[in-house]
């Protein structure tokens, strides 16, 4: 690669304001073509900013083209803002190189990645998958098909009746045959918060890999994966502020260097004869065809607002106002939240008695509060909580106490049309 296709802009340190959850709101202009909206399905996707959105349509104005290849002033620019990307991604997650960032199309691709890729290469039969009765089918079925494939055994770690984590039982199941322990980091359905330093201790005590599924993390909790001290870590651009259709793979250096390819095609290869292939280093070697360029660019672009915000103040804004909701909602008549353990943010799971939770969207969306009902791709966690179906409320930078307040208007609305309570 010339010098010029190497130079890539600097990562400009984040503006640091005051958090003010309407100024913020008044940076996504969804809420202003929606007058009225109470957005409350940001655990599913997040909306986007006016600097996301407007970066976006300049990179494509200005500075598009296919990265790596071409030779033109053009293409070396787009590749510098391809791989600037790269070095942002890697200093929010604070990981120690750039080469340990891969770009891939969201969380549930990262995860397959290195269920095809680090699995056949490491485990064998008998070996142990250990994963949570928490988590997302994402971090569920590529282990299954694994196991099918290969033989290992998935064994899964419970929750206890406050849906927390059970540490206890978790670090009991840990054996020498434990080869991987795939966990989320906060829940999606609870917003449970889990203790993934003592998770990551105990599992690399037992002698295996760590992945953490960050999805609901990364847009809520400061995150410092060699803090962690974790093997793997994923994570959607689109659930924090940034594109659909990108997403990252965090791996330490030496866990991708021993890895073999999972797909192949453009760019992944040093050289092809019909007897044999060569293979880049990483992270280039997992990156087959043409990538989501754009999508890379706009998540460096989420990623500046969010730390911009402040992810500490995000945290606390969050915390807070999952903490008021959980409150608000447990004072109604016939309302019951799902338990998260001792700490959540962002996500509150709710049933309200004598009305099905689609029902319940359904009446939302007509005073204008979207949320999102159903087992919320964790089918399994539905089953230990002795349920079909949650009404869930996700928050994020836009949401507020406003919102809460037409939450808990519109559980009251609904309980009053299926005369639940007195319409008075």
């Amino acid at each position: 690669m010339s010098a010029l296709l190497q130079e890539r802009p600097a990562v400009a340190p984040p503006t640091r304001a005051a958090f003010d959850p309407k100024a913020v709101r008044r940076q996504f202009p969804v809420f202003a073509r929606n007058p009225g909206l109470v957005f409350l399905d940001t655990a599913a996707s997040a909306q986007k900013p006016d600097c996301v959105i407007d970066g976006l349509a300049e990179y494509y104005r200005a500075d598009y083209a296919n990265v790596h290849r071409g030779v033109y002033g053009l293409s070396a620019r787009s590749t510098a803002r391809f791989e600037a990307a790269r070095d942002r991604v890697a200093q929010f997650l604070n990981a120690a190189d750039a080469s340990e960032i891969v770009f891939v199309r969201g969380a549930t691709e990262g995860i397959n990645l290195v269920a095809q890729a680090w699995g056949p290469a490491f485990l064998k039969p008998g070996d142990q998958i250990v994963v949570s009765e928490l988590e997302h089918h994402s971090n569920i079925v590529p282990w299954q098909m694994l196991c099918h494939r290969l033989g290992t055994e998935l064994v899964v770690a419970p929750i206890d009746d406050g849906g927390a984590l059970d540490l206890a039982a978790f670090a009991g199941l840990l054996t020498s045959r434990t080869r991987l322990v795939a966990m989320t980091h906060v829940a999606n359905v609870t917003g449970g918060v889990v203790p993934v330093e003592r998770v990551v201790q105990l599992a690399h005590a037992a002698g295996a890999k760590v992945l953490l599924d960050g999805c609901q993390a990364v847009p809520r909790l400061p995150v410092d994966v060699q803090a962690l001290g974790c093997d793997f870590y994923v994570f959607s651009g689109h659930k924090c502020y940034g594109p659909t259709g990108i997403g990252v793979l965090y791996a330490r250096r030496a866990v991708l260097d021993a890895m073999p390819p999972w797909q192949g095609g453009g760019d992944m290869i040093r050289t092809v004869t019909f007897a044999e292939t060569t293979y880049q280093d990483a992270p280039q070697r997992f990156e087959a065809g043409t990538p989501d360029i754009a999508g890379a660019v706009g998540l460096a672009l989420a990623l500046d607002f969010m730390d911009g915000l402040g992810m500490d103040a995000i945290r606390e804004h969050e915390a807070a106002l999952t903490r008021h909701a959980r409150s608000a909602l447990s004072g109604l008549p016939g309302v019951t939240i799902v338990g998260a353990g001792a700490e959540s943010v962002g996500v509150v799971s709710f049933e309200v008695d004598g009305l099905h939770p689609h029902d319940l969207a359904t009446i939302f969306d007509q005073h204008d509060v979207a949320i999102r009902a159903g087992h919320h791709c964790a089918q399994p966690l539905m089953d230990r909580l002795g349920l079909v179906a949650t009404a869930r409320a996700s928050f994020g930078v836009y949401s507020d106490e406003d919102d809460v307040a037409a939450l808990v208007a519109a559980v009251r609305a609904a309980q009053r049309l299926f005369g639940l309570v007195s319409a008075r």
